[in-house]
């Protein structure tokens, strides 16, 4: 790992996708980026990363929101590794609130992080309210597995004005959202070809208050059918062997 002094942080050059979970700063457009990385059981590992985006910096988000922290576990419960990021300006990453777009720098930055050290995974992509909204945005220049966006704040942002990410897309809204309107969302989704999978939950907010569980449930079945196959043991190196067996093409 290569550790750089900028004019206030030390930036670490992780070379390796780390094998635990680890928090650092990766260089981005506008200084340090702040990031979390985590992993799924060895057993449940899957060739594929998934990158989550935070809601508004402007509104108290950052990259331990509640709905980021149960996606990141709902897609590490699947087997996927998990990258979470604040965006410039929040905690301890560098910049200014940029209105998306350079969000949508940081994003790339922190992409460009993931294929350089996992270039055989791949690459997922999900964000909540605003953060649903960069992904979005950086989805149509990346080749994703799958996209997921939380409650898409589609009557605030130029979602119309988007062409369609070119990948598996769920979208999860909440009917009691008072952030994001669900008439919106659904007439959104609906003038969308094709469709993106649209999953309206009854009786949530904005905030999925006392439905985190169920969301977590409903995002891992919403995408379950487009995980790439495990690793299995024989990428992993485990000898599943007995003791004292030979292998079958060395029986007889």
């Amino acid at each position: 790992m290569t550790v750089v002094m900028t004019s206030s942080h030390p930036i670490s050059l992780p070379s390796a996708f780390p094998s635990e979970r680890s928090e650092f700063l990766l260089m981005g457009p506008a200084g340090a980026l702040e990031c979390a990385v985590d992993l799924p059981d060895v057993a449940d590992e899957r060739p594929a990363t998934i990158v989550v985006c935070h809601p508004h910096p402007q509104h108290g988000g950052t990259m331990r929101n509640k709905v980021v922290t149960i996606l990141d576990r709902a897609m590490r419960e699947l087997g996927l590794r998990t990258v979470r990021f604040n965006f410039r300006g929040v905690g301890a990453s560098e910049g200014s609130f940029d209105d998306g777009y350079g969000e949508t720098d940081d994003l790339f930055a922190v992409v460009e992080w993931v294929r350089r050290t996992r270039p055989h995974d791949e690459l997922w992509l999900g964000g909540f309210s605003f953060g649903a909204y960069v992904a979005t945005r950086a989805a149509l220049n990346l080749k994703l597995g799958q996209l997921i966006s939380i409650a898409p704040p589609v009557d605030r942002y130029e979602f119309p004005n988007l062409p369609r990410p070119e990948c598996p897309w769920l979208i999860v809204q909440g009917d009691e959202d008072d952030v994001v309107p669900v008439d919106a969302v659904q007439l959104y989704a609906d003038r969308i070809e094709p469709p993106p999978d649209l999953v309206v939950m009854h009786q949530a907010g904005h905030f999925f208050h006392r439905r985190l569980m169920d969301l977590r449930g409903l995002l891992k079945n919403g995408v379950r059918n487009q995980l790439p196959e495990p690793l299995g043991p024989d990428a992993l190196g485990i000898n599943t062997a007995k003791p004292g067996s030979t292998p079958s093409h060395e029986q007889g």
